[in-house]
């Protein structure tokens, strides 16, 4: 079968059309004649190398989600499944493929009127944003700031603490092309990436969603007392070292600082959020953003678009 690999840590270009051998499952695992494969800014940041550290070699099989139909089955698992159109999570690698493994308990069954381009647009960035925002402990009528709202995961924030009641759900964008498509999808007010956005955007924000980087800790200066910031992923980079002094120096305000990472959920609870996701998205009450879809062997540019910030949404590959 066909399969994307990084053959070179760096750049786009370290990735590779490799031949591999048709995946068989073992125990408790399925096949999936693949459909559709999301690509997602961790991606660009394990095949840039820095994740090495963390165990990722050259040959590595980027992508972490698919969405297709089942072919096979492994022992211990339902035969039912096979035929059956699901979504899948492949774990931190394995899904820029044309057939993908992945365990039972990652697999969600798909609406019929639900595409596998809108599934792996949704799957996992809606799940992260959920539990984002529920780990920040946001409640109804609370202001709400998206750092990276054009992003899969950002977007599905904006939404979703629009529709849980937000007094005010702030964006942090590049352009205001992209601020009139966010205001679309449920964002009051628009800022620029340094947060400044002028009368009348709140003063300061109960609870901050973020995707880290440099600039980090001057939001916490746009934090109310007791306000909270979520970090729910990295792909502006580390923050700095002493990034914590902020909180201390603010130590009236009492606020405070996370990380989060969806695998502290637990997979009954995924599913289950993942579920009604796609079911809401069927229904039109969530929009799936896709920015463009390409073949699998196009996953050098899609990686190009990810890092010179073109993307707007989900780049999908499809097979």
């Amino acid at each position: 079968m066909k399969a994307i690999a990084i053959q070179t840590y760096g750049g786009p270009e370290g990735l590779a059309v490799v031949d591999l051998p048709a995946p068989a499952p073992a125990a408790g695992q399925v096949v999936i004649a693949t459909e559709a494969v999301g690509v997602g800014g961790v991606d660009t940041v394990i095949r840039s190398g820095a994740l090495a550290a963390y165990g990722f070699k050259e040959g590595h099989i980027p992508g972490s989600e698919v969405a297709g139909t089942v072919t096979a089955v492994g022992d211990g698992v339902d035969a039912s499944w096979i035929g059956g159109r699901v979504w899948a999570f492949t774990g931190t690698g394995g899904a820029y493929v044309e057939q993908a493994l992945a365990p039972v308990e990652e697999i969600v069954p798909l609406p019929v009127n639900l595409s596998a381009v809108d599934a792996v647009t949704l799957g996992s960035s809606g799940v992260v944003a959920h539990f984002g925002l529920r780990h920040a402990h946001f409640a109804p009528g609370e202001t709400v700031l998206v750092r990276g709202a054009a992003g899969s995961i950002g977007i599905m924030a904006v939404q979703l603490a629009a529709r849980g009641g937000a007094a005010a759900v702030a964006v942090t964008t590049s352009s205001a092309e992209r601020g009139e498509r966010l205001r679309r999808l449920g964002a009051t007010h628009v800022l620029d990436r340094s947060g400044d956005g002028g009368q009348p955007a709140p003063a300061g924000y109960d609870v901050i969603d973020v995707v880290a980087g440099k600039d980090m800790p001057s939001f916490f200066d746009r934090l109310n007392p007791n306000g909270r910031m979520v970090a729910v992923g990295a792909v502006a980079g580390q923050p700095p070292a002493d990034f914590g002094t902020k909180i201390m120096a603010a130590f009236q305000k009492s606020m405070s600082f996370a990380a989060f990472s969806a695998a502290t959920v637990t997979g009954a609870d995924r599913r289950a959020v993942r579920s009604e996701q796609f079911a809401a998205a069927s229904r039109g009450e969530i929009e799936t953003v896709v920015h463009e879809v390409l073949s699998l062997d196009a996953a050098v540019l899609a990686h190009q678009k990810m890092d010179a910030g073109e993307v707007f949404g989900r780049i999908v590959l499809t097979p």
